[in-house]
């Protein structure tokens, strides 16, 4: 309302500057009002649906002036609320970010160096210089890059800038996955049976993992994201594991330390927010369920758990809050837990930065964590008691990423964003993101696109909202993993709360195939798809709303058509009447009504009274069409009954044999080439191995046999579909 009505007044305002001639005066004041002004009335939509109840107090005096040490949607989400307290902020960026959404929202803009991490967002020096250059009183770093950094916040210190999280002891101490887990014995907290010491070599960690007994998890002491964390069922594993663990700690986190422990098997993953003060006062605000994972990275949350009783909810957060008074710890954080089947739990780890879901926590209580993070660092106490932190609602979150579902549910795609549309129009809906249309997703950094929530007075509201805000969610240029995302949600082992860590391999053993129509679903679809054949069809027949050619005698009453979809052909026949369209499958009969906008990326289409949302992402004159259906993406060919009978002799292309070839299945870059023209290689064997958004991926031979040729070396960056090694 109001924000938008004054961005409109002040658009309107430069616009008559310029034709009075004060633009050659001002002309960056202009042009910056112009070029933000679908931002920022984006921004104001946003953040008027954050369902915060958090008072801001304008006389609270806190920082004049905050550095983010991040990028993307969670630099947004920390100026969001810095712009609320008053509080001025700096983004960093590289250079491949000088044009993202966190750099126009900030007050100020720094550039840290060129796209890698490790010489931009992980560069310590150039932002230690750029906090002095821009004068900025206080950091927050977000979470990921240097978050859970103790040489930063050493840094940070002993320049007299403020660090927003916990002292140097705390990071220290609950960083160190190993010293953490003796701190947690020594508070009395549950914790998973395991070694308590850093592992030198595969051989140690062999015999290590034979002392405990398999399954054992390998993970980095310093890690955290999922990264650095290998699941081992036998020796062979676990040496392979060590290997693996090890590089992408060292490349994450530049520590290559790992540690083993008893891997339980089948447990839920629920984790506690802990808020605590520098007086001593700490609060622990619920808990959230993450047992939706892909690769040990979380895909689905929400909060509060459906698994947990008062009881255990209450001895959980006990616990959490235990430990982060052992520590004096002060700020906000994440106590993780394993929880088995019997409601038995067992500390994890402990993130001492703000998680990537604290969005539903903020939610279900009402709190903006942010602001009290920045509130505690300070120095004010807490404003709360815990006899005060509630339980309201429900609230789920997916996070959007830019992955192939299909492809073990969800390996990175890059590429620009063509279009994109939040469905911020669903009620009850927050997205918090940190691109826009036109941005890019660079093989350099994580592929999240952004984290949507939605809140609901219960789970099975906050559920259907979630559903219904997929469908309408816009997204092109990418892969996404919306699919994927959609199918969990209405899953019916996961209404009922029936979940674990497991989740995904269980419900898809075969790897994510994408939504299984029904017979009254596939209907709907072909009617779908052949009344927007049909729409296009009669639009093209008209020029300016009449017939292009009048005296034309054409059937505008009944189109026999033949539809391809899968493996099927289907016989189809539709008629006209008005803005609906009468189709019939299979001998029955659908009734098919919408406003028919074909430049609309979203459809609201009604079928015999049911409503679908769904989106055409594409079509051609040779019948190929391509719809988004209940999340899913389906590839249909619709002709003519005299093009279908000529279309059988077209000569058909022939299939590539894929067993031969080993092509990319992501964009990434090669770190390592394990075979040379002339190798015998066995099927299974190692070939080469690909990193891709700081996860490395071994590719492996499909069968056995000579290598032909080598196209790629270590250090090369390759294309999803590039061919990699050819055998004979």
């Amino acid at each position: 309302g109001q924000p938008g009505g004054r961005l409109a007044a002040a658009m309107a305002a430069s616009l008559r500057q310029v034709v009075a001639g004060s633009w050659r005066r001002r002309p960056e004041r202009h042009l910056r009002a112009l070029q933000c002004a679908t931002h920022h009335s984006r921004w104001c939509l946003i953040t008027s649906r954050t369902f915060y109840t958090a008072e801001y107090d304008p006389n609270e005096k806190t920082f004049e002036k905050l550095l983010i040490a991040n990028r993307g949607e969670i630099a947004c989400r920390v100026i969001k609320t810095c712009k609320k307290m008053g509080i001025k902020t700096v983004a960093i960026h590289s250079d491949v970010d000088s044009s993202a959404v966190h750099v126009k929202m900030a007050d100020e803009a720094v550039c840290v160096g060129p796209a890698p991490t490790s010489k931009s967002y992980l560069n310590m020096d150039a932002i230690m210089e750029a906090i002095k250059k821009t004068r900025a009183q206080a950091v927050h770093p977000g979470y990921g890059f240097l978050s859970e950094n103790k040489e930063f916040a050493r840094r940070l210190a002993s320049e007299g800038v403020t660090f927003i999280g916990p002292d140097t002891h705390a990071i220290q101490a609950m960083g160190d996955k190993i010293e953490s887990k003796l701190l947690a014995k020594n508070a009395k907290v549950n914790t998973i049976p395991g070694f308590d010491g850093v592992v030198k070599d595969a051989d140690e960690a062999v015999r290590i993992a034979r002392e405990i007994g398999y399954p054992v998890m390998i993970k980095a002491s310093a890690g955290g994201g999922g990264k650095g964390m290998r699941i081992a069922w036998d020796d062979e594993e676990t040496r392979e594991g060590f290997r693996f663990s090890s590089q992408e700690a060292a490349s994450s986190f530049g520590d290559d330390r790992l540690l083993i422990e008893k891997f339980i098997d089948n447990p839920r993953h629920i984790e506690i927010q802990v808020l605590a003060d520098k007086h001593d006062n700490a609060l622990w605000l619920n808990e959230r369920e993450c047992s939706i994972q892909r690769r040990n990275q979380k895909v689905v949350e929400e909060a509060p758990s459906t698994f947990l009783d008062p009881e255990t909810r209450r001895a959980m957060g006990e616990q959490a809050v235990a430990l982060a008074k052992a520590v004096k710890y002060s700020s906000a954080g994440t106590v993780e837990f394993l929880v088995d089947t019997k409601k038995n739990f067992y500390f994890l780890e402990m993130n001492t930065r703000l998680q990537v879901e604290h969005p539903i926590t903020e939610c279900i209580t009402g709190l903006d964590l942010v602001q009290e993070m920045i509130r505690v660092a300070k120095g004010y106490p807490l404003r709360h008691k815990q006899a005060d932190i509630p339980i309201n609602g429900w609230a789920v979150e997916c996070r959007v990423y830019a992955e192939d579902p299909y492809k073990s549910f969800g390996l990175p795609s890059i590429g620009r964003l063509s279009q994109y549309q939040e469905p911020l129009h669903v009620s009850n809906v927050r997205v918090d993101s940190g691109i826009q249309e036109g941005s890019d997703i660079s093989i350099y950094y994580d592929p999240m696109i952004s984290k949507l929530i939605t809140y609901g007075s219960d789970r099975a509201e906050a559920l259907q909202r979630m559903e219904e805000a997929l469908d309408n969610y816009v997204i092109r240029g990418v892969t996404h993993n919306i699919a994927l995302l959609r199918e969990v949600i209405i899953h019916p082992r996961f209404v009922q709360g029936d979940v674990s860590t497991k989740f995904l391999p269980d419900v898809y053993p075969d790897g994510f195939k994408g939504h299984k129509l029904t017979d009254l679903e596939k209907r709907e679809l072909l009617a779908i798809a052949t009344s927007l054949y049909m729409a296009e069809q009669l639009r093209s027949q008209q020029f300016l709303g009449s017939p292009r050619i009048s005296l034309a005698k054409l059937d505008l009453n009944n189109w026999e058509l033949s539809v391809q979809l899968g493996d099927g052909t289907y016989s189809v026949t539709v008629s006209n009447n008005g803005s609906t369209f009468s189709v019939e499958v299979d001998g029955m009969k659908l009734n098919v009504t919408s406003e028919w906008n074909l430049a609309s990326p979203l459809s609201s289409v009604t079928i015999d009274g049911t409503q679908r949302t769904i989106q055409c992402l594409s079509r051609d004159a040779a019948g190929n069409i391509s719809i988004q259906f209940l999340g899913t993406v389906y590839k249909l060919r619709i002709l003519t009954k005299l093009a279908a009978e000529l279309s059988k002799y077209m000569p058909e292309k022939a299939v590539e044999d894929t067993t031969s070839i080993l092509r990319s299945p992501m964009p990434g870059a090669v770190v390592a080439v394990s075979v040379k023209p002339g190798d015998l290689v066995s099927e299974g064997q190692e070939i080469c191995v690909i990193e891709a958004m700081k996860m490395q991926n071994s590719m492996i031979a499909a069968k056995t046999g000579k290598v032909k040729a080598v196209h790629c070396k270590a250090g090369e960056t390759v294309g999803e579909g590039d061919l990699l090694i050819e055998l004979e």
